[in-house]
């Protein structure tokens, strides 16, 4: 059966290769070391619940969203696209 431009399993090793990336992204991101007491942003008092339910904590809750806000990304994996193969 002629496959044309992919290999077989081509699509699935993409999928793969997207899942596997954002997972080491968000791994890389995740906080480390001790928390703070206090938002290193607009320096409101980050909760005791939330320090100990996340170690390395360093934004309040408003702040955490923002950022997260800020960073999102595309879901599709240019890496692994036909076009940047090409170029």
């Amino acid at each position: 059966m002629a496959s044309g431009w992919a290999q077989d399993g081509a699509v699935q090793d993409q999928i793969e290769a997207t899942v596997d990336s954002e997972v080491e992204r968000a791994k890389s991101s995740l906080p480390k070391g001790e928390s703070l007491t206090h938002c290193e942003e607009c320096d409101a008092v980050i909760p005791e619940a939330r320090r100990k339910a996340i170690s390395g904590v360093r934004l309040c809750i408003q702040c955490q969203s923002e950022q997260e806000k800020k960073g999102r990304t595309s879901w599709y994996n240019r890496a692994g696209s036909k076009d940047s193969q090409l170029r």
